[in-house]
């Protein structure tokens, strides 16, 4: 069975999806600054188990459309985009699986739509209702102005140095925040240096890690460079919506996640080493009520489903099973 292409209109946007499989529908949402490629190991083993394998380029994303206005990618969007897409889909309902800001975007998608989430499985980051990441006002105070989520917040400074050069910041992005990364002992906040810029902040690798090929950056950075000098303005634009989203998520304060979960990170990501986020693994049970299981993998950095591949598939498959036929 070979992965399938095509664009689908949702939520005012024209999405491209790839697709494999057949059964029960299960949607992969990656996250920053991927594309539905992230996900290229596990359509084959999904697919072979019986599931309907569908992940989409996210708004903003590689060959989707990037809407101009900033408030265009707040979280209810991005939820929107879901909730069209199952639709769309000819589906009444979907198991979301999502990384990085997919996560929160999955996670979110099961807090307001209990209705179409069979199952809610996260990885790298655990949820943090009701907007599900905190807003650079808090960040600034807790890490400095040179916080990543900080510095991605000043129009058109992050964008440019990304997109002069799409495939040296993926590489070093994808390396630097792998677990494979022989610069860095142990996990940390990603803090770009004051008078250095973003791409300065991140060691150039002297060679590629056994789970990421050259091939693999060439795709991300094609598909990423369609949309030109903008081609990381929509993704940032994410980031840009963290204040909006407290206001825009506040209805949902005080609820959890209603369906079976499941939350996957590595040892070695960053996101373990941001302030709350061990108290908040730790308080899963109590967020997610249905949690199936909390899987930590030695050794692994940010990119979960990249780096550990038969991990994360034999966990998805697992809590695949454990949520049923629908």
């Amino acid at each position: 069975m070979d992965v399938e292409h095509r664009d689908v209109e949702v939520n005012g946007v024209r999405l491209h999806i790839a697709e494999q499989g057949s059964g029960p529908l299960v949607l992969l949402l990656h996250g920053f600054p991927e594309s539905w490629y992230s996900w290229r190991h596990q359509f084959g083993p999904l697919a072979e188990a019986g599931y309907r394998v569908v992940a989409p380029d996210q708004r903003g994303y590689g060959r989707s459309d990037q809407p101009e206005e900033v408030e265009a990618y707040t979280l209810p969007h991005l939820v929107g985009d879901v909730v069209a897409l199952i639709g769309a889909l000819g589906e009444r309902g979907a198991v979301v699986v999502g990384h990085d800001w997919g996560a929160p975007v999955a996670w979110s998608t099961a807090l307001m739509r209990p209705d179409l989430v069979r199952g809610v499985a996260g990885l790298s980051v655990p949820p943090f209702p009701p907007a599900m990441m905190p807003p650079p006002s808090v960040s600034r105070h807790l890490y400095g102005e040179g916080y990543y989520q900080v510095y991605f917040q000043r129009p058109g400074v992050a964008d440019s140095e990304m997109a002069a050069d799409p495939a040296e910041f993926l590489r070093r992005v994808l390396v630097g925040f792998s677990g494979d990364n022989p610069h860095v002992d142990e996990p940390r906040p990603w803090n770009v240096p004051e008078g250095r810029t973003l791409m300065e902040s991140l060691p150039g690798p002297e060679e590629l890690p056994a789970w990421l090929t050259e091939e693999d950056v060439a795709l991300f950075a094609r598909e990423h460079a369609l949309h030109g000098e903008r081609a990381y303005t929509g993704p940032l634009n994410w980031y840009r919506n963290m204040e909006r989203n407290q206001g825009l998520m506040s209805p949902f304060q005080g609820r959890g996640i209603e369906v079976p979960a499941l939350y996957v990170s590595g040892d070695r990501d960053m996101v373990r080493a941001m302030r709350g986020v061990p108290e908040l693994i730790e308080a899963l049970p109590l967020i997610a009520p249905k949690l199936h299981a909390s899987l930590t993998l030695p050794g692994c950095g940010h990119w979960t489903q990249q780096e550990r591949p038969e991990e994360v598939n034999a966990a998805l498959l697992d809590f695949l099973d454990h949520v049923g036929a629908p």
